[in-house]
């Protein structure tokens, strides 16, 4: 009942409180990041839902454009500055999602959505984490974020898919305002130690399945 009926009605009301909340943090957020950053003031780039739908995710923008002499961009850590580190480890830049929640690309609570890239590297066990809509949080956030290993983050995400239900949510939530007061368990730029999924794999000596089946992945702003 909860995960067929309840899960999605709550997510809308949740989301839509969220935003009319937090309204005013969005705005004086937009307006930094567009004196800070410039333009554009969101990121967007697709990423893949429930049952591998892909989707456009936003966040408020955390880096800059800087390019090198020759016109390419900068690395990642030379391009994050100290106001897009503390959007980052605060998690400010993943409100914007909370239209996504509210849109039902996305859920509060669920696995989060990885780079559509990736599509063709999971096993089969492991995209039964497309089975629920992705979340803005989840139960590999909450034990680890993104310091965790891949094979954790998965084994995680597919509990969270067989178990779910409205304490482990509930229990999910209260673990998150607890990780993000503390900002633990975020890596970005030099710090990042964990390799992109497609890269990891490919050093595990497991090449993608056929291609064809997934789209690329678009990188953009707006």
């Amino acid at each position: 009942m909860y995960k067929r009926y309840m899960k999605r009605c709550l997510d809308f009301i949740l989301s839509l409180c969220g935003i009319i909340v937090l309204s005013p943090v969005l705005v004086i957020l937009a307006v930094l990041v567009r004196v800070k950053l410039g333009s554009p003031i969101l990121f967007h780039q697709e990423r893949p839902g429930k049952n591998e739908k892909v989707f456009k995710l936003y966040k408020f923008r955390s880096m800059t454009d800087e390019k090198d002499a020759q016109g390419n961009l900068l690395p990642d850590e030379e391009r994050l500055p100290r106001f897009g580190r503390i959007l980052r480890s605060t998690s400010l830049d993943e409100l914007p999602e909370l239209f996504n929640i509210l849109m039902g690309d996305m859920s509060l609570i669920g696995p989060r959505p990885l780079l559509v890239r990736y599509l063709p590297y999971y096993t089969e066990e492991e995209r039964h984490r497309h089975d629920v809509r992705p979340g803005l949080t989840g139960l590999a956030q909450v034990n680890g974020r993104n310091a965790l290993g891949w094979e954790d983050r998965f084994r995680y995400d597919l509990y969270y898919v067989e178990h779910l239900n409205l304490l482990l949510d509930i229990k999910i939530i209260g673990m998150t305002v607890g990780k993000v007061l503390k900002r633990s368990g975020t890596l970005s730029g030099a710090d990042q130690t964990v390799a992109d999924f497609d890269v990891y794999r490919r050093e595990q000596g497991k090449p993608a399945v056929e291609a064809g089946e997934t789209k690329n992945e678009a990188d953009c702003t707006v």
